[in-house]
């Protein structure tokens, strides 16, 4: 299964069956993808939420990093067993007490944000105008910062050669573009989800994951989670990443068996089963 996964000389990631007990013994922090990672067709499967609320009780810190809106991050962080939420492609993360109050972190100032909806706007018009089916995500009215344009969620998904003029647009703009598995997501900014992570970690772990790094695992599935997989040395993709081939120019170092909901709730029994041993 792994033998297309990356371009010629890029990494190929191994089975995650293969990662020892001892290194997911250590694991204090599990980071997650939210589409097509923690979901399975569209939907949260039951059993990636019992993952992600045995690992809760287990002690461990769940943090979703995803590229969906501010108004879905806010309502994730207040009602999922999760400690915080990075959201928007590393716009932002948010963090709710358990005794109520939520605390919102943004990677620009409110100015910056005004501004970057204001140009993004004349790329949204670009885009619609010039790739037929391309069509704003139905997310878009809960979006902070970013432009999410919709390829395969709510309607046929696009051939990959509109997908990449999609992104084409992004960038002639000045803007950085993402694909996600139903997404491409553009910004104004240098952020991304790494960077926010960081910021995360820094103020409300005070952790250095340059140092402590080894302490968390992150779980995606798409090439915009690149970022966290060419970071974090206990990345593991979802078996459902193999769908991107050769667009997948920095993989992971590990990949489940199993797809979506499913492959994350592999990773989280393989951790708590770890520490019990």
């Amino acid at each position: 299964m792994t033998a297309k996964l990356a371009p010629a000389g890029a990494l190929v990631p191994r089975p995650f069956r293969e990662l020892g007990r001892d290194r997911l013994a250590r694991i204090d922090f599990v980071l997650t993808d939210i589409d097509d990672t923690l979901t399975t067709g569209g939907r949260l499967p039951s059993l990636a939420y019992a993952a992600l609320e045995r690992l809760h009780n287990a002690g461990i810190v769940v943090v979703p990093v995803t590229g969906r809106p501010a108004g879905w991050c806010d309502l994730i962080a207040r009602l999922w067993p999760v400690d915080a939420v990075v959201g928007e492609n590393g716009a932002f993360y948010f963090a709710c007490s358990p005794d109520g109050g939520m605390t919102r972190v943004f990677a620009q100032s409110d100015e910056e944000r005004r501004q970057g909806r204001e140009r993004l706007e004349d790329v949204a018009a670009s885009i619609l105008s010039s790739v037929p089916g391309a069509r704003l995500s139905a997310d878009q009215t809960f979006r902070e910062t970013d432009l999410a344009i919709d390829f395969a969620e709510d309607g046929p998904r696009l051939a990959d050669a509109d997908i990449a003029r999609i992104v084409a647009c992004f960038e002639a703009a000045g803007a950085v573009a993402k694909v996600s598995s139903i997404h491409v997501n553009g910004w104004f900014g240098r952020h991304d989800k790494l960077a926010m992570t960081r910021q995360l970690f820094e103020q409300r772990y005070d952790m250095d994951l340059n140092v402590e790094g080894h302490r968390v695992v992150f779980v995606g599935d798409s090439p915009n989670d690149a970022p966290m997989f060419g970071f974090f040395e206990n990345s593991v993709g979802v078996a459902n990443f193999a769908d991107f081939g050769d667009d997948a120019v920095t993989p992971p170092n590990w990949i489940t068996e199993q797809a979506g909901g499913a492959g994350f709730a592999e990773v989280a029994d393989a951790i708590l089963q770890a520490r019990e041993g």
